[in-house]
C-alpha cells in the first residue's frame, strides 16, 4: 500500500474547490460522468485504431445509490487506469489525463468526443462528498487499485482484488449537508439536465417493460412483463446526425425531446454543422413567437461534446436570435474551468458570425422553396427578422431577398417589389419614394381608406420595433422615407405638384382657423387648415411623424430619452379642410354658440378616430349623441 500526499501547492485544496471554483455543487455528477464517458470513448478510440486488442462492445455508464451506506457510485468500463496512472492523473492536481491523451493522438482523436478540458473535474466530488475511493482496473494486463482521500491532502493507494473488470468505479461517501444527492429524484433530475444526451448510454435503475403477446395468444392472456436496465440518456441526438439521417419528424420529435412541456410544433428548423475554422453543430427552431412568449424559459441550449453547459448563450448567439429554441454544441467555445461562464475569445465571434450566416441563408432558402408558406408564418417570425436587421449588418444586407413587407390588404412584397410596384405611385414631386405604412388596421382605417381611395398602398408593420426598424432602413437606402397613415393628410405625406383649388380666399381661412383655436382652446392641438377635396373629412387628427416615432422609439428602449422625449406632452395636428361643408357652416353661422357646439362635435368625432376620446369627453358626447337623436 502506498501513502502520501497530494501534489498541490497549497496546504488543502479542497476547502477551495467547494468554496470557489465551482459555483454549483449539483455539477460535480456532470464532471464525473463526463471523466466516464472520456474514459470509454477513449477505449472506443484505441480498439479503433487497433492499439487494444479488445472488444468495444456496448459499454455503458452505470449511476448507484445506496441510501444505507450513504454512498453514490459512478461505474464505467472505459480504458481503466494502472496505480501509476491514479498516481499521475489524480494525485497531480490539474494534469489533465485527457488533454495529454489528445495531444499524442491529435490526428486520429479530432473526432472522438473526448472533453477533457479540465484536470480538476473530478475533484468536483468533494464538494458533496467527505471521502471517496476510486476502484479501478487498466486494459492494461495490471492489477486493479483501490484509491481512497478523506478530503485533506493524504490518500492511500494499495491494489485490490475486489475488481476484476476493465473499468473505474468512483464511490462518494456523501456529506452530511449534501444528502440531497442520496435521493433518487435528485439524482435523476440532475442526470436529464446534464447528461441527457452524452454520448454513451447511462443506466440509472431499472424498469419494468410490457413483452407483446404472442399473435395466437388467447383474449384473456395476460402478457409478461421484464426488468429492463433504465438508460436515461439518448446517446445519438438529432444534433449529432447530418441532415441527410432526418426527416421533418424527427426533428419535431427532437424538439419535443429538448423541450418535453412544449405543445406547439416549432415553425421550422436550422441545422448547424461547421468543422472550419471551428467546430460547431447544432439545430435551431423558430417557435411561434406570441406576445405571451417567456424568453426566459425554454432557451438555447449550449453542449459540449453532448454534454450540457448552459442555456445562458448570450454571446455564442447573436442578440436577435436569442427568442430561438435548440441547441449548440461546440467544443471550441472557452469557458472557464467550472465551465460556467462564456471567457471573451475570437472564435465566440466568428462562431457568433456563422450562425448569423447560417439564418440568413435558411430564410432564403425557405422563401424561394415555397413563397406561400413562408408568407403565411411572416407574423410568427417577423420580430426575430426585424430585430437581426436592425443589429447585425451582416443579416441586413441579405434581408432584401427574405424581408417581407405586409400591406393592410394581405400581400407581402419583397423590398425590390415595393420599388418596383409602389414607389412610381408614391414618389413625391422631390423625388422620394414615401412609404406610408400603419400600425393597427382597425384604428387608423379611415387614414388607410384615404391613402388607398388616392391609389396608394399602405404597409401594416405591427411589430414593437418598428420605430428601430424604420430609422434602420432611412438611413440604410437612398431618398426613402416612412410615414405612418396618420401623421398628417396624405397630400402631405407625399406631396404631388396637383394640389385642390380652395373655395376660401386667404382672409376666410384666417378666420376659419381663428375660430376654431378659440372653440377647442386645447395646448395640445394645433390647427391647420388645408385644402382638401371636399369629401374628405371636415377634421381630422394627425400627429406629427417624427414625435410620435421617437416617443414610440423611447416607449421600447431606443432613442427617445436621448432627445427629451420621455417626459414630452402629447401634441396632435387638427387638420381643417377648408373645402368641406362644415368650413362654410362654421364660417357664415353668426350664432357663436352654434359654432362652438359644431367644432366641439367634430373635434370629438375626429378624436373618437383616433382612439383619443376617453373618460368624459367620452360619457359626455354619447350623451350629446343620443339627444341629437331625440330632436
Amino acid at each position: 500500500m502506498t501513502k502520501g500526499n497530494i501534489n498541490v501547492s497549497v496546504e488543502n485544496i479542497f476547502p477551495l474547490i467547494k468554496k470557489f471554483l465551482y459555483s454549483d455543487h449539483e455539477i460535480f455528477l456532470r464532471e464525473l460522468i463526463s471523466n466516464a464517458t472520456d474514459a470509454t470513448l477513449k477505449l472506443k478510440h484505441l480498439t479503433s485504431i487497433g492499439e487494444i486488442k479488445t472488444d468495444y462492445g456496448q459499454p455503458k455508464i452505470e449511476v448507484k445509490i445506496d441510501k444505507e451506506a450513504k454512498t453514490l457510485t459512478i461505474i464505467d468500463q472505459g480504458i481503466g487506469m494502472t496505480g501509476e496512472e491514479v498516481e499521475k492523473y489524480i494525485n497531480q492536481v490539474a494534469f489533465s489525463g485527457a488533454e495529454e491523451f489528445l495531444e499524442k493522438y491529435k490526428d486520429s482523436a479530432k473526432d472522438s468526443g473526448i472533453i477533457g478540458h479540465f484536470g480538476l473535474g473530478f475533484y468536483s466530488a468533494f464538494m458533496v462528498a467527505e471521502k471517496v475511493e476510486i476502484i479501478t482496473k487498466s486494459y492494461k494486463d495490471e492489477p486493479a487499485v483501490r484509491w481512497i482521500c478523506d478530503g485533506s491532502p493524504e490518500f492511500t493507494l494499495e491494489e485490490t482484488t475486489d475488481k476484476t473488470d476493465r473499468g473505474t468505479e468512483i464511490v462518494l461517501h456523501i456529506a452530511e449537508d449534501s444528502t440531497e444527492f442520496l435521493e433518487e429524484s435528485k439524482i435523476r433530475e440532475l442526470l436529464t439536465k446534464y447528461n441527457k444526451f452524452m454520448p454513451v448510454p447511462i443506466k440509472f435503475g431499472t424498469k419494468t417493460e410490457t413483452l407483446p403477446l404472442a399473435e395466437d395468444a388467447a383474449e384473456d392472456a395476460v402478457a409478461e412483463t421484464t426488468e429492463v436496465d433504465n438508460i436515461i440518456n439518448n446517446p445519438a441526438p438529432a444534433w449529432t446526425k447530418t441532415p441527410s439521417e432526418l426527416s421533418d419528424a424527427d426533428y419535431k420529435e427532437f424538439y419535443h425531446e429538448l423541450y418535453p412541456m412544449q405543445f406547439e410544433e416549432p415553425l421550422f428548423n436550422i441545422h448547424l454543422n461547421v468543422d472550419y475554422p471551428f467546430n460547431l453543430t447544432g439545430i435551431l427552431y423558430f417557435p411561434k413567437l406570441t406576445n405571451g412568449l417567456n424568453i426566459e424559459k425554454d432557451k438555447i441550449q449550449l453542449y459540449q461534446n453532448q454534454v450540457y453547459v448552459t442555456d445562458e448563450v448570450k454571446g455564442i448567439v447573436p442578440d436577435f436570435l436569442m427568442l430561438l429554441r435548440g441547441v449548440i454544441d461546440s467544443p471550441d467555445i472557452p469557458l472557464n474551468v467550472s465551465r460556467s461562464y462564456l471567457q471573451a475569445d475570437g472564435a465566440v465571434k466568428k462562431i457568433s458570425s456563422y450562425i448569423t450566416k447560417k439564418v440568413a441563408d435558411k430564410m432564403v432558402s425557405l422563401f424561394n422553396e415555397n413563397r406561400d408558406d413562408y408568407e403565411k408564418k411572416w407574423n410568427d417570425i417577423k420580430i426575430v427578422i426585424e430585430y437581426g436587421m436592425i443589429s447585425e449588418d451582416k443579416f441586413f444586407d441579405k434581408s432584401d431577398k427574405f424581408a417581407l413587407y405586409p400591406t393592410t390588404d394581405g400581400k407581402y412584397y419583397l423590398w425590390s417589389e415595393l420599388e418596383e410596384k409602389v414607389k412610381p405611385m408614391q414618389t413625391d414631386k422631390d423625388g422620394n419614394f414615401v412609404i406610408l405604412y400603419a400600425t393597427n388596421a382597425d384604428e387608423q382605417h379611415s387614414y388607410i381608406q384615404s391613402a388607398k381611395d388616392k391609389g396608394y398602398e399602405v404597409l401594416l408593420l405591427d411589430s414593437p420595433i418598428v420605430p428601430h426598424l424604420i430609422q434602420k432602413l432611412e438611413t440604410s437606402k437612398e431618398k426613402i422615407s416612412f410615414a405612418r397613415v396618420d401623421a398628417d393628410h396624405v397630400n402631405n405625406l407625399i406631396k404631388k405638384d396637383d394640389t385642390p383649388i380652395s373655395k376660401l380666399n386667404e382672409e376666410e381661412k384666417v378666420s376659419l382657423k381663428t375660430t376654431i383655436e378659440e372653440a377647442v382652446n386645447d395646448k395640445k392641438f394645433s390647427v391647420q387648415v388645408e385644402d382638401l377635396e371636399s369629401s374628405e373629412a371636415p377634421f381630422m387628427i394627425t400627429q406629427p411623424e417624427f414625435m410620435r416615432r421617437m416617443k414610440d422609439m423611447q416607449a421600447t428602449g431606443g432613442g427617445g430619452g436621448m432627445f427629451g422625449m420621455s417626459g414630452f406632452p402629447e401634441m396632435y395636428n387638427l387638420v381643417v379642410n377648408s373645402n368641406s361643408e362644415l368650413a362654410a357652416e362654421i364660417l357664415k353661422n353668426e350664432n357663436a354658440e352654434e359654432k362652438k357646439s359644431k367644432i366641439k362635435y367634430a373635434l370629438d368625432l375626429a378624436k373618437l378616430s383616433q382612439n383619443l376620446l376617453k373618460g368624459k369627453d367620452l360619457t359626455e358626447f354619447i350623451q350629446r349623441s343620443y339627444q341629437q337623436l331625440s330632436k
